[in-house]
Order: C-alpha cells, then sequence, then structure tokens
C-alpha cells in the first residue's frame, strides 16, 4: 500500500492562529513528519493556538494518532507552551483502495491501456 503525507500550513496572522490541514495517510511510520511542522508553527507565533485537522485525510490509524499526541504532549511538557488541538474525524478513515486496479498517479493511466 503506498502510504504518503502531506501537509498544508495556514496561517492567521490577525488570530495568531496556524492550522496544518493533513491529507493522504497518517500512519505509525509516517506520523512523525507532522511533528517539526508543528514545532515550526509554534515557533512563528508562540502565543499562536496551533490546530492539526485530520479530516481531509484518506486513512488514519488510531495507533498514529496517539503516538502524534503522545509526541505533541511531551513537546508542550519541555517548552511549556500552549497545547495543540487534533481534530479528527469521526469515525477515522480507513484506507482507500487505488483507482484503476490499484494503480495510482502515471500508472493508473498507463494501465488504461495495458
Amino acid at each position: 500500500m503506498d502510504h504518503h503525507v502531506s501537509v498544508l500550513v495556514q496561517v492567521d496572522r490577525q488570530s495568531a492562529a496556524v492550522r496544518l490541514v493533513v491529507s493522504g495517510c497518517l500512519t505509525e511510520h509516517n506520523h512523525q513528519a507532522v511533528r517539526p511542522l508543528v514545532l515550526r508553527a509554534r515557533t512563528l507565533f508562540p502565543p499562536a493556538n496551533v490546530m492539526v485537522d485530520l479530516t481531509c485525510a484518506d486513512h488514519v490509524e488510531a495507533s498514529a494518532v496517539d503516538l502524534l499526541r503522545w509526541s505533541l504532549d511531551e513537546d508542550a511538557m519541555l517548552e511549556q507552551i500552549g497545547p495543540v488541538e487534533l481534530v479528527l474525524p469521526d469515525p477515522l478513515p480507513e484506507h482507500r483502495p487505488a483507482p484503476y486496479g490499484g494503480r495510482r498517479g502515471r500508472d493508473a493511466v498507463s494501465g488504461l491501456a495495458a
């Protein structure tokens, strides 16, 4: 299975808020890619409200959410900066099969001709 995660960072300077919109797949193996982005968002505006929005993700593993939450809680305790809000879809989405028989992107198009 192809598990990639993408993060879009939205900054609202007027309200000192940073929203990280996660798309793709959040798994045990790639959850650590989100943590440095949260840390960087905290340094942009130290009093900023930071939200990690997982509602746009295609696939979210519960264990990845637990690991991400744990790592962010540990950082908050060390730096004594406000908590990070995690927005989760209910229920957590499971991995969707790729279109065209399991092929994605350019391979999906070439698979049509095969």
